[in-house]
């Protein structure tokens, strides 16, 4: 490494050297020889493609289960959706303790203990955290997917932001193959409610989702201002909770 003393700082590659940049001034060093032949032949980047197989990997299950409940987080998520999951993913592949590095997947990861705690209570807005607004309870019944929430005061027991005037609950039972890409899912009745009256919510999917896999039970709450007799979505969904609240 040797640093540049001219007068002209250059940054850039010129004639096989590379001049660039750092906090402590502007440096020149030889161009580096990787190219991809070497990393794929080199026994020192080994773990290089290991990891760069198991982030693709991750990135394409992310992509499935996002397209799996893409109805629902449309309205109910945030800018950064796509590298938490892909992130949520990554973990998932490093609790398969079936395959080698470079082969694991979320998949099996997300059978384990350890895997299945840490896709509960994801979140997929993190602007509205589920548990920050819905203060009350709720049930699962992981059998027959349905959720429940008993005497449920809508002014102590939910966060409202400013302007709205009512809230819908609704919630769906996901069945999930990520290593294989097959899902079933199935959407529960949406319950509607404005802001001042106690009720008590049962969400039930119409059916029951088929097939092999993780079985994710999802509760979302959207809310919405009232203008005349049109209930209008709130700030285009800003607030709205979209969350991953059981793991089978």
């Amino acid at each position: 490494m040797a640093k540049q003393e001219s007068i002209f700082k250059l940054i850039g590659t010129i004639g096989g050297v590379t001049f660039y940049k750092t906090k402590d001034g502007y440096f020149a060093k030889a161009k580096s020889v990787i190219n991809a032949e070497r990393v794929k032949t080199d026994p020192r980047f080994v773990r290089t493609l290991e990891n760069a197989a198991e982030f693709k990997l991750a990135a394409e299950a992310g992509k499935f289960l996002r397209d799996a409940i893409r109805m629902l987080m449309v309205s109910a998520s945030d800018a950064k959706v796509t590298p938490r999951v892909t992130q949520l993913m990554t973990k998932l592949i490093k609790e398969d303790i079936s395959n080698d590095r470079g082969s694991r997947m979320s998949g099996n990861g997300i059978a384990t203990p350890n895997g299945k705690a840490l896709v509960k209570y994801f979140n997929f807005n993190n602007a509205s955290i589920l548990d920050s607004i819905l203060l009350k309870p709720y049930k699962v019944n992981i059998v027959t997917g349905e959720i429940s929430i008993t005497s449920l005061d809508p002014r102590t027991d939910i966060s409202v932001p400013e302007g709205a005037t009512h809230f819908s609950l609704s919630g769906a039972m996901l069945i999930i193959d990520l290593n294989n890409r097959i899902y079933d899912l199935k959407l529960t009745n949406v319950v509607n409610n404005d802001i001042t009256t106690p009720l008590s919510v049962i969400l039930a999917p119409s059916s029951l989702p088929s097939g092999m896999g993780a079985k994710l039970f999802l509760l979302k709450m959207e809310y919405f201002q009232m203008v005349s007799t049109e209930q209008y979505p709130l700030k285009n969904g800003k607030f709205n909770s979209l969350a991953i609240i059981e793991v089978g």
